[in-house]
């Protein structure tokens, strides 16, 4: 009896139509607006008694209208919306600069205590003295691990840290009294997106510093730009094509001499935990993601955490609110006056950042310890470029097949008369099970992919991932054009116009217009 292929099979999937348009276990469904009625609900929720309105005139005059789902149609709707997703714990997410690793559900387990999970933030301090024993913890930690001497645990995430940090620089300027002339931040062309948005937020004048032939800063280009206008740089070390800024500590020296500060982005962290102490390389301000580091998990609804740790020159400018331990216990410093020498800048947030994010950073680190945070580094480091050398010999690396941080940067240099572009690239790889890499980023290279494995993946993964890779590689130097113009074929949804997306967004679902039935 003659056997049928694996591609004879997947050719039969994709031509075979149903009935329900349902692909076996791959649910077709219609919009909620299509198949929910007003009239039904799965939810009961009490009319509101109210004796007057806060809303300004603003009130609604007629019912909402939104469509109602039965209790068993919220559900399918929900979990099938769920096997859309893609996560971490689908799969291997090669998301540049993003650090997609492992949630261990130890942490998880750890944030849903009693006495943590259920605690609020108005509870009165002396209710609260473990966990603000666990944030003290937590600070020393981030601390230790950085060589800093003071830490902001307020910020909610990476971009809230980033301009925690900027405030601080921006009041310590102000403290001597150069507000008026220290004005110009020096932002490198390799830097994430949010540091030049960062620093005009606060009023900085920001200005580019090239990257050079080796896709990283020249010292030299600094001392150029340095001068008594200058406020800080905003440096990412490693930087967004991987690579580490080996010139970090004379950058910081020529700073330093000319008075200004050094806020590094430390978005890319996990690179260096254990190996390097940023306070070591001269800097005064990094925020972490303690997401992307210490294994918290991305997104979820929010709020984040994004600690901000802080030199000598720096510690004193430190947010409102901050933990601060006594004789009589743990204190929760709301107001400057109770600050003591401190002089915080102000307060960056009603409340103290994220509290189960604490956790889960913390139970990592403990679980982990200092031998096993720095084994991550070296793992993250190690897969990143395994992953390079596997594909080196088909896809180009701008800055040449050297050694690289936790991520590894390939362009499209090896694209050029294919016809196709990193998008078709990255489209396939959807079909392929697997979310694309970043791509079009860092902006220094031209078609950039992106690829960041993280230390969560295994051998037999990375080859799968790195065999997967060699083949669409393969295919595209084959001429099988097909296979990526149209990608992805195989994932629920087909290839959006993107560029109409953006600029003529659909967000309001209307109902079709009628068909007209032609007259006989």
């Amino acid at each position: 009896m003659p056997q049928t292929s694996i591609g004879q099979m997947n050719m039969m999937r994709d031509t075979h139509e149903t009935f329900t348009g349902n692909k076996a276990l791959q649910i077709e469904e219609a919009l909620i607006f299509e198949t929910g009625r007003v009239e039904v609900t799965g939810v009961d929720v009490d009319e509101p008694v109210t004796e007057e309105t806060r809303l300004g005139g603003l009130e609604r005059h007629a019912p909402i209208g939104l469509p109602g789902l039965s209790e068993p149609e919220t559900m399918r709707h929900y979990l099938r919306l769920s096997q859309k997703n893609y996560s971490i714990d689908t799969g291997l997410f090669s998301l540049g600069s993003c650090t997609m690793k492992h949630n261990p559900r130890l942490n998880e387990r750890m944030a849903r205590l009693p006495g943590i999970g259920d605690i609020h933030p108005l509870q009165p301090v002396q209710s609260v003295q473990g966990a603000l024993e666990l944030m003290d913890t937590l600070a020393h930690w981030l601390m230790t691990l950085t060589g800093m001497a003071g830490v902001a645990l307020s910020p909610k995430a990476g971009a809230h840290g980033e301009l925690c940090g900027m405030m601080a620089i921006k009041a310590a300027i102000a403290a001597k009294g150069e507000q008026a002339s220290r004005t110009v931040v020096l932002v490198p062309d390799s830097a994430h997106g949010t540091n030049p948005a960062t620093a005009a937020l606060i009023g900085f004048s920001v200005k580019p510093v090239p990257a050079r032939a080796d896709g990283t800063v020249d010292p030299e280009e600094v001392r150029k730009l340095a001068g008594p206008e200058m406020a800080a740089i905003m440096l990412t070390n490693p930087n967004t094509c991987g690579l580490f800024e080996k010139d970090v500590v004379e950058i910081a020296d020529i700073l330093h001499e000319a008075g200004a500060y050094f806020y590094c982005d430390g978005a890319n962290f996990n690179a260096i935990v254990g190996k390097a102490r940023p306070g070591d390389l001269g800097v005064d301000a990094m925020h972490i993601n303690l997401h992307k580091t210490f294994s918290t998990p991305h997104g979820g609804g929010g709020p984040g955490s994004g600690p901000v740790v802080l030199s000598e020159r720096l510690a004193p400018f430190a947010p409102l609110p901050f933990v601060k331990r006594g004789k009589q216990g743990y204190a929760l410093i709301e107001h400057a006056g109770n600050a003591g020498d401190a002089k915080p800048f102000g307060r960056i947030t009603a409340f103290h950042g994220q509290m189960g994010m604490y956790v889960r950073a913390l139970s990592y680190m403990l679980s982990h310890g200092a031998d096993g945070l720095r084994q991550a580094s070296e793992d993250a480091v190690l897969n990143a470029n395994y992953v390079r050398a596997g594909l080196a010999d088909l896809i180009s690396l701008p800055f040449g097949n050297r050694p690289c941080m936790h991520e590894v940067l390939f362009d499209d240099t090896w694209l050029k008369d294919t016809g196709l572009t990193t998008l078709d690239f990255a489209k396939a790889l959807i079909d392929e099970g697997y979310h694309p890499m970043t791509v079009y980023f860092p902006l220094v290279v031209h078609g950039a992919m992106l690829v960041e494995p993280t230390e969560s993946e295994s051998k037999a993964s990375l080859d799968l991932f790195i065999a997967t890779l060699r083949d669409l590689a393969i295919s595209i130097r084959a001429g099988e054009r097909e296979r990526f113009t149209g990608a992805p074929y195989h994932a629920p949804r087909r290839r959006l116009d993107e560029t109409r997306a953006a600029r003529s967004p659909v967000l309001r679902w209307q109902p079709p217009e009628p068909i007209k039935v032609a007259a006989e």
